[in-house]
């Protein structure tokens, strides 16, 4: 391993959804995108639901759908636990668009008072937005 690169583990409740040598990540944090570089300073996070951006050797770069969880940065070697964890082409684009239209749906009929329901249904959305993105992300990178 090159000082260029770092060792990356992405596990889920599942299983074992990337495991390889990184040149970088680009993950959701509590406080926003976060870039991780080889060289990182130590940090444990908790992660949003989001898209992980992978960049391989040789800048090639692979999607994955993280639903949250923690990310753990050590001397050369990253460590994400997510709630769930979904490679770009493992997602049903009709799936994420039908979600995302019920949690909408589901938005427009709360009351003023249903503050527990709303958080839980804009979550839903935020999950079902960040599925969609990653679908539109991995069209995108066939295309060039």
């Amino acid at each position: 391993m090159s000082v260029n690169t770092y060792h990356l583990t992405v596990v889920s409740i599942e299983s074992q959804i990337f495991s390889g040598v990184v040149q970088k990540i680009q993950v959701v944090g509590i406080e926003g995108e976060m870039g991780i570089f080889p060289g990182h300073a130590p940090l444990l996070t908790s992660i949003k639901p989001g898209v992980l951006r992978i960049v391989k050797l040789c800048d090639d770069e692979e999607y994955v759908y993280i639903s949250g969880g923690i990310l753990e940065v050590q001397k050369n070697i990253v460590t994400i636990l997510a709630d769930t964890a979904i490679r770009a082409e493992e997602l049903d684009e009709k799936k994420a668009e039908e979600a995302k239209h019920e949690a909408e749906k589901q938005i427009k009929n709360l009351r003023h008072n249903d503050d527990v329901d709303y958080i839980k249904i804009a979550s839903e959305i935020s999950k079902a937005i960040a599925k969609l993105r990653l679908i539109e992300l991995t069209k995108k990178n066939k295309h060039i």
